[in-house]
């Protein structure tokens, strides 16, 4: 199953105690210097060569400091962009952009590194194989993670142990050999293929 779109219920919350842990109980340097009718406009900029991913999730950064939020998407997800490409620009209550614009630009930061690095694995690839990723996510994040894998032109392995059978070297020893495992896969979950880990 490939994670090809994200439904915003993916990272809504996520996002939201994201900010909650930035802001604790607000934003003081904010709070100080910027009047609450002040309005600001923000550009994103590429500031390398990249894959964009995560931009949805950026933007719900920014709307969920200010519901009123305007925004000019330029690129979207899957894009690859250039040095200096501008990404979107964004208008709003200057206190809401300055108060999620960390958040919104660490989920955009770490999506597109991991959608630049898939990329990168498929293009030296060749289209010659397959790029699959793992389950060595961030926890609370793997939904996203897996969405820029999956925007970076790679391929998502399994979500989790409950979506597939993977069996490791781990399951090897406590079943008793590579036979034995098998066996006990096939009798509890026999409409599931199975999966092997060598070393």
């Amino acid at each position: 199953m490939n994670v090809r779109t994200l439904d915003p219920l993916n990272y809504r919350e996520v996002v939201r105690r994201a900010l909650e842990e930035d802001l604790g109980r607000g934003d003081v340097t904010t709070g100080a210097t910027v009047t609450p009718e002040q309005r600001g406009h923000g550009i994103l900029v590429a500031k390398e060569d990249l894959v964009l991913a995560g931009l949805d999730v950026a933007m719900e950064a920014l709307r969920q400091r200010d519901p009123a939020i305007q925004r000019d998407l330029h690129r979207g997800d899957g894009d690859r962009c250039a040095r200096g490409t501008e990404i979107a620009d964004v208008w709003g209550s200057a206190r809401g952009l300055l108060e999620g614009e960390r958040t919104a630009l660490n989920f955009l930061q770490r999506l597109s590194g991991i959608a630049t690095l898939a990329r990168r694995f498929v293009d030296a690839s060749g289209g010659r194989i397959v790029i699959l990723d793992t389950r060595k996510t961030t926890p609370m994040l793997r939904v996203l993670e897996k969405y820029a894998v999956a925007v970076g032109g790679a391929a998502n392995h399994r979500m989790g142990l409950f979506d597939a059978v993977l069996i490791k070297d781990n399951h090897v020893r406590l079943a008793g050999g590579v036979k034995a495992a098998v066996a006990l896969v096939r009798a509890k979950q026999p409409q599931m293929p199975i999966e092997i880990e060598a070393q």
